[in-house]
């Protein structure tokens, strides 16, 4: 409770007090003054004998009043605290139980029931994220499994066979090789993930230019986007320059090229796009291929969420590079983002252009 909230329940309380002394005292006048007038008008001796004494009947009537009133508001603060105390405990059961307090404590009670609500969905992000780190670990055991599992029988071939002829002996170990490399990429992908995420990678931040290095990741991209007949346009501001680690964006855009190449339509137009927005550099991907649905846009670039449920160690990539674009945008200070309408997805990366 902070000491704004406490002021105003103390002001509230004091005029509360003050209400009712004031109402029992006037209240006492009008009995008082009834008394007396009946007394002086009756013979009754006991009616007379009250309105004689109307003075020290009022007083005793304002002691017991006045002693009443500041015994209840006295406990009053002490009942508040308990009530409290007890709706501390609601907070930690995992419950929708609501917690209610007296009208007085209202503002209380509101921050008490946000903090519970604000525990109660964090306990279910941490319960959602446990869960998504055991899929991923299956998902992971998946794709080391099985081309481990390829290696392992390929050299066992080798191994057993001494006398196998030269041809086959090459193409086993060619598909060995192709397999360990492939092992390689995944072991390394996932470490630097976690690297990334501890924030432990240093910075080697210059003056870039980014049209140049768009340019640049497009044309590297050139034969792996061919294959499919993907073409790459990019359209960026002249001297958008930024100061940035040079490597690392280039990694970062070098996985959101390889991701849309993997699931664009066969022959569409790749769009790069780059422009300074207020302090910042836009950077646009746009691609053609199957609409995102909009759940999965929210967590298509978390750690452990896979876009495509159906993708295995055949098909695509690791499946951890949108998750390491994420992070090295993160690391520079900005924001990704992706929309999906109509057949057309876009990437959206802000940068600040002074870090």
């Amino acid at each position: 409770m902070d000491s704004v909230n406490q002021h105003q329940i103390e002001r509230k309380l004091r005029h509360q007090m003050l209400s009712i002394l004031v109402l029992w005292a006037v209240g006492g006048l009008i009995i008082c003054a009834f008394l007396g007038t009946i007394g002086d008008e009756s013979n009754n001796p006991v009616l007379a004998w009250l309105g004689s004494r109307i003075d020290l009947l009022y007083i005793m009537f304002l002691f017991i009043g006045f002693f009443g009133v500041f015994s209840f508001y006295w406990k009053k603060p002490w009942t508040y605290l308990d009530q409290v105390v007890n709706a501390t405990e609601i907070i930690y059961e995992k419950s929708a139980k609501v917690i209610t307090l007296p009208e007085l404590l209202h503002e209380v009670e509101s921050r008490m029931n946000q903090i519970k609500l604000s525990l109660m969905t964090s306990e279910k992000s941490i319960a959602e994220a446990e869960e998504k780190k055991k899929e991923l670990v299956l998902y992971l055991a998946h794709d080391i499994r099985t081309p481990l599992t390829t290696v392992i029988g390929y050299l066992s071939l080798l191994s057993e066979a001494p006398d196998m002829p030269s041809e086959q002996r090459k193409k086993y170990i060619k598909i060995a090789l192709s397999k360990s490399e492939r092992l390689d990429v995944l072991i390394n992908e996932l470490f630097d993930l976690t690297r990334y995420n501890s924030k432990a990678v240093p910075l080697h931040k210059t003056a870039m230019d980014l049209s140049c290095l768009l340019s640049q990741i497009a044309d590297e991209f050139y034969p792996t986007l061919s294959a499919n007949e993907n073409t790459v346009t990019v359209s960026a501001e002249e001297k958008l320059i930024i100061s940035a680690d040079t490597e690392l964006l280039a990694r970062m855009f070098g996985n959101l090229l390889k991701n849309a190449a993997s699931y664009s339509d066969r022959g569409s137009e790749f769009v790069i796009s780059a422009k300074k927005e207020n302090d910042d550099a836009l950077i646009a991907f746009q691609n053609t291929g199957e609409t995102i649905a909009p759940e999965n846009l929210q967590t298509m670039f978390d750690k452990f969420s896979r876009l495509d449920q159906s993708r295995t160690s055949e098909t695509g990539g690791t499946g951890l590079g949108l998750s390491i674009a994420k992070e090295i945008v993160e690391l520079h200070g900005g924001t990704i983002s992706a929309q999906s309408k109509d057949r057309t997805i876009t990437v959206l990366v802000r940068l600040p252009i002074k870090s």
